[in-house]
Parts: C-alpha cells; structure tokens; sequence
C-alpha cells in the first residue's frame, strides 16, 4: 500500500498556510463583515446569498445556519440563498438568461437595509456580479467571499474576503472558516445575555 501521509500534510499544510494568509491580512475586514451582518439583523433585516455550484452549496449552508442555528439555540433569523427557488432559477434562465437569475431575485427580494453576499471563487460569475450590481444600485451593502484576486465583483463589494488561493477548493473551504466565524459572532452578539 502506498503511504499517502507525505501527501496528506503537504494539502493540509497548504490550507492551514492560506488560512493564516487571511487571518494576518484581512482579520480588520472579517470584524467589519460581522458588524455589518450584526447591525443589519439588529435593525430587523435579512442577509441573502448568491452563489454558483460549490459557492452555491457554501451560500445555502450559511444561509441554514442564519435561519437556524449555528451554536446557540436561539431566535431564527431571516436569509435566503437565491439559486433554491428552482422555478424562479430556472424560468430566468430560460425566459432571460442565466446571466440574470440572480440579479431578477435580487431586484424582487432586497429591501432596504438588507446585506447581499456574494460567493465566487474567481470574482468574475456574470450573475452574482450582476446582483451585485442591482444592489449597488438600490443602496444595499455587498459582502464578498471571494478568491483568487478579487476579480469583476471586488469592486462592488463594500467588504470583501479575498482568499489568496488559485485552488476553487482551498478558496471555498477558507471562505467557509471565515463564514463560520462570522455566524459565531453574530450570534454573539445578538443573543448572549
């Protein structure tokens, strides 16, 4: 059999080498994406996510853990992740395009006060730039979970993680650390006594 030991470190060396990148540089904008998320709950508004594929999957389970819990037990708060309508996905996509399939929902579903937060890891999804755009436009604050260099859509975010990786899986598993972070301070914040 062969050993896979080597192997093994050397990935999770490479991931524990990425996460430090993050939190040497960008601990500062992480404190700032949890005080948005925390004042915007506060102020009795909701967080909704877009994504693609992987991201889509990350979006969905931090879109979960809002409305249902990440630690404490305690009060749901309103989310959603726009790709798990599946008939208003796929009719945009079909009547549209699939460039649009977000930024549709976002123009429906933002309110005032409402957070948008984008996962890609390349910067550069034509939709999730898209409803970035639309909520550029409506005044809604843009958190990003981004990779790579930020690409097209770190510009419209007001905060964004950048992760310094190439890899799509290392980009998402470290953007998932810093989403779990940020559950673990808003529900701090929001519901210890």
């Amino acid at each position: 059999m062969p050993n896979h030991q080597p192997y093994i470190q050397r990935i999770i060396r490479d991931h524990i080498a990425v996460a430090e990148q993050v939190l040497n540089s960008q601990c500062d904008t992480i404190s700032t994406m949890a005080d948005i998320l925390i004042e915007c709950y506060k102020q009795r508004h909701k967080a909704i996510f877009c994504g693609n594929g992987g991201s889509a999957a990350d979006a969905q389970h931090l879109a979960a853990e809002f409305v249902g819990r990440y630690l404490l037990d305690r009060p749901p708060l309103p989310a959603l992740a726009l790709h798990t309508d599946t008939s208003s996905l796929t009719a945009i996509g079909n009547d549209y395009s699939y460039d649009e399939v977000f930024s549709r929902q976002a123009a429906a579903h933002l309110q005032p006060g409402d957070v948008l937060v984008c996962l890609t890891t390349s910067g550069n999804s034509r939709n999730v730039i898209k409803a970035a755009e639309v909520a550029r436009e409506r005044g809604n604050i843009v958190l990003g979970l981004i990779g790579r260099d930020g690409g097209a859509l770190l510009p419209l975010c007001d905060y964004a993680l950048v992760v310094p990786a190439q890899q799509t899986y290392v980009i998402q598993e470290v953007s998932m650390i810093v989403g779990h972070v940020l559950c673990d301070l808003m529900e701090k914040a929001l519901f210890e006594a």
